[in-house]
């Protein structure tokens, strides 16, 4: 009996259920968030620490849902408390106020279309397949039309550093074919590089007004092109220098995905270079947590979505014709994936 009150007490010390537990509300963070970001908190709190009386009067909040929401964001780090004032941390400072070009929120205010999908994971599971696919033109359609205008800052930096690379040693006009162009943010910030960049940018008719209105917000609508189809039919056209993928894969699947790839090799100019963006997971698919949750998130919204590791993507782009298979460092979460046209 001794020993094992010994052992059940050792065990006691060793596991604790704590982090199952933290698990449990795991939902709450992203929900907070969106809702400071709708109530403008971290806009108010942006440069000088207040008190709760002062955010609910610049807000026109409720004290009582601000004192829980304040607090709430403390305990997750997202704001400082130094007696009655309350703080923005340096990140938050950094990614959640929406007034900054570095602002990273925007996916979160679209909660609404997001976790109702979720509720239904475990009969997902169990048939393999959603209720609905976003990668159907129809629903898909709808769905990135709402919200593809607002996570334009969370590729921007990435598409940045990516148009600084690819650029470099090229003159006269650059064709770039943006496929999948959503928001446009590819194409917007490979045309604010350099003014003789010319973007077709491939989507969806309903994505492509959105791509439409965003390139004119950002002053290079005059030197995008617009097509609207499906990427395994519309017209990519023919020698462009630069062709930009971003965080389209996934939702494709294997089959689409080399397909199109194939597609793109062929629109592309000799020495011309594709630019991937992807959630990429380690080759074991052990981490990390990013592009393994993204994996669940597609089995949720896409018939045959996944996320790929570089070495997969790496091989359905030499099967495609591609050499020089590399990654490329960039502020997203996980590298770009560059490759020539020989």
């Amino acid at each position: 009996m001794a020993t094992s009150t010994k052992k059940k007490t050792a065990l006691s010390k060793e596991v604790s259920p704590k982090r199952i537990m933290e698990m449990t509300w795991s939902f709450a963070s992203p929900l907070m968030i969106g809702a400071a970001i709708q109530n403008r908190v971290f806009d108010v709190l942006d440069g000088n620490p207040k008190t709760l009386e002062q955010v609910a009067k610049a807000t026109s909040a409720s004290e009582r849902g601000l004192r829980a929401l304040l607090n709430g964001l403390v305990g997750i780090g997202l704001l400082t408390r130094r007696g009655e004032k309350y703080g923005l941390a340096s990140d938050t400072a950094a990614f959640l106020v929406s007034t900054k070009p570095s602002f990273v929120g925007g996916l979160l205010l679209h909660a609404d279309q997001i976790i109702p999908k979720w509720l239904g994971l475990a009969e997902i599971v169990r048939k393999g397949k959603p209720a609905t696919s976003v990668n159907q033109r129809g629903p898909g359609s709808k769905f990135f039309a709402k919200f593809v205008e607002d996570i334009f800052n969370m590729s921007y930096a990435s598409a940045s550093t990516a148009a600084d690379t690819v650029l470099a040693g090229r003159s006269g006009t650059i064709g770039v074919l943006d496929i999948a162009a959503g928001s446009g943010v590819w194409g917007v910030a490979l045309a604010h590089k350099s003014p003789t960049v010319r973007v077709t940018a491939v989507d969806w008719p309903g994505v492509i007004a959105v791509t439409r209105k965003v390139a004119a917000k950002h002053k290079v609508a005059d030197r995008f092109s617009f097509v609207g189809g499906d990427i395994l039919d519309a017209d990519f056209g023919r020698n462009q220098q630069i062709a930009t993928l971003g965080h389209i894969l996934h939702s494709e699947g294997e089959e689409r995905s080399r397909k199109m790839l194939k597609r793109v090799f062929a629109s592309l100019a000799s020495g011309g270079t594709i630019v991937i963006a992807e959630f990429t997971p380690d080759e074991d698919r052990r981490g990390p947590a990013i592009p393994l949750i993204f994996a669940v998130n597609m089995l949720v919204n896409t018939d045959d979505g996944d996320t790929f590791t570089f070495r997969e993507i790496k091989s359905w782009l030499e099967e495609a014709g591609f050499r020089k298979v590399r990654s490329l460092e960039t502020h997203g979460p996980s590298p770009l994936i560059l490759a020539d046209k020989p």
